[in-house]
């Protein structure tokens, strides 16, 4: 390797061949990537770009080295600035907790930057959720990456950040997976665990450790059939029973856990032939046509998921300024007092409900990603004023006749506002909004719905992840559903250093009783 340069673009370098090369910034190591792959074609050699995740810190010196991590050999070994700042460049979060980029490219607290005194609490929950699941039925064990690093080298892999487990199920079809899933959720919810679903045949295991720090453990559903073996979310694979059952064992930082009967099989399967050598930036390569039968067997459940949990991530933990957005003021106003509840489907970080809640109006928010609005809840929790954030996904049946049948209960006056929501979803997601705020609506009071009907230059689709829809199709499912569009208009709206902005359409709906 050659050529090698650093700057506020990222790493330069020149090789033949490709090469696995870890950053360390002040001998830790912050992230790791292949030059070749994770690297553009510039000026004959490649230039790999720092993560957008990382970028935030980049202001500042440290003594910046590039090491070839299998050989271990130094190709670059010099104190750097980067930016305009002079202090030493800390990658710590806002606790002074050192953090390193994983291998989906996120900030996180890698196991290579933890002692074994902080690593138990998380041994600990693998063996309490492991216990938990074969008392629910299942013989689940350690996954992916940390079945690597346990039969590897019985250790956590220094650059990852998070424990998997899995398990086969005895059924072969997909529904009875999916059902079992479910099962195995109510189970562990009745012993007290929090749990938030991936898929038909994923979820996560939230476990409260004695520092009072959460800590989620993600359960992979699987099954055999047709002589291949099915693992969420990445394998398809032919394999045999006997591979599997009965299960053996393995260690993992001297714990000994269950593990598939053939271990390297599984690892074959999952990381290739080459598992047995450190690949900090492995990158999973599944085949289209295995992702195309998970999707349509256990997925769907979650569209945009990751877009939101990213956006919501690199918000500040603190609450944003509660300034009500037009659309709430405009709904106050063609409301002038009558409502009794507020139901706001897609509340994201929750600035208007907890603006209303402050002015006496019970209100409920719902949104597919709560983790924005975990702010103003506090906040709300704080001044004690009537504001509920819940869950709904408006990709799962299941979710929305639920919470339709519970909110269809409210008494008073409710009305649903529903502000780009219509045009950051699917079909299915469309359809299953229209049949909340039926649900909701058929006892009288009305839905205010905002729609992206129109781009402009102000990259407002963009930043909301919306498509724009046009309002006539809007009208058009609405109406097909037994609803009644009382009001209709158009409008642009001009946001700062733009010469066009975007467009909005506004509908006021009611069904009949």
């Amino acid at each position: 390797m050659s050529a090698v340069r650093v700057d506020d673009e990222g790493v330069r370098a020149r090789s033949d061949d490709e090469v696995v090369l870890d950053v360390l910034f002040d001998d830790r190591r912050i992230w790791s990537f292949w030059l070749h792959r994770d690297g553009e074609p510039r000026g004959g050699g490649y230039l790999v770009r720092w993560p957008p995740a990382l970028r935030r810190f980049l202001d500042g010196t440290t003594r910046l080295r590039l090491v070839e991590h299998v050989s271990g050999a130094t190709a670059f070994d010099e104190e750097v600035r980067l930016g305009s700042g002079t202090d030493r460049i800390a990658v710590v979060n806002e606790r002074g907790l050192p953090l390193g980029i994983d291998k989906s490219l996120r900030l996180a607290q890698t196991f290579d930057t933890r002692s074994a005194e902080h690593v138990a609490p998380l041994l600990d929950s693998i063996e309490e959720v492991l216990g938990a699941l074969r008392t629910a039925g299942v013989e689940a064990f350690p996954a992916y990456g940390t079945l690597l690093g346990a039969v590897r080298g019985g250790r956590l892999i220094g650059h990852d950040s998070d424990a998997d487990l899995g398990y086969v199920s005895e059924h072969t079809y997909p529904v009875d997976v999916v059902r079992e899933s479910f099962r195995l959720q109510r189970a562990l919810a009745d012993m007290g665990y929090h749990i938030t679903r991936y898929s038909g045949a994923a979820f996560k295991v939230d476990v409260v450790e004695a520092d009072g720090s959460v800590r989620g453990l993600d359960v992979f559903g699987g099954f055999l059939s047709g002589g291949y073996l099915y693992l969420m979310g990445e394998i398809r694979t032919p394999f045999r029973r006997d591979q599997i059952f009965p299960l053996g064992r393995t260690t993992l930082e001297g714990r000994e856990l269950p593990a598939p009967a053939d271990t390297d099989a599984l690892l074959t399967a999952t990381y290739g032939p080459s598992w047995r050598v450190p690949d900090p930036a492995y990158q999973f390569q599944t085949p289209v046509s295995t992702h195309r039968r998970l999707n349509g067997w256990f997925r769907g459940t979650r569209v945009r998921r990751e877009s939101w949990d990213r956006t919501y991530s690199r918000l500040p933990r603190t609450a944003p300024p509660i300034v009500p957005s037009p659309f709430v003021r405009w709904v106050r106003r063609q409301e002038r007092g009558r409502a009794t509840t507020v139901v706001d489907i897609g509340c994201g970080q929750g600035v208007d409900d907890l603006w209303l809640a402050r002015r006496g109006i019970s209100v409920v928010g719902l949104d597919y990603a709560l983790r924005g609005s975990e702010a103003v809840a506090a906040l709300a929790a704080q001044e004690q004023v009537d504001l509920e954030l819940r869950h709904l996904n408006l990709c799962e049946l299941r979710s929305t006749l639920t919470e339709g049948a519970r909110l269809a209960r409210l008494p008073g006056r409710t009305v649903v506002t529903v502000r780009h929501v219509a045009e950051a979803t699917d079909r299915v997601g469309r359809r299953n909004l229209w049949r909340a705020c039926e649900m909701i609506l058929r006892g009288g009071g009305r839905l205010y719905l905002e729609v992206l009907v129109g781009r402009g230059d102000d990259g407002f689709a963009a930043e909301h992840h919306l498509r724009p829809l046009s309002l006539r199709a809007v009208v058009a499912e609405l109406e097909a559903g037994g609803a009644s569009v009382v009001s209709r208009r158009q409008r642009r709206v001009s946001s700062p250093g733009s010469t066009a902005g975007h467009r909005i359409g506004r509908l006021v709906v009611e069904w009949q009783r």
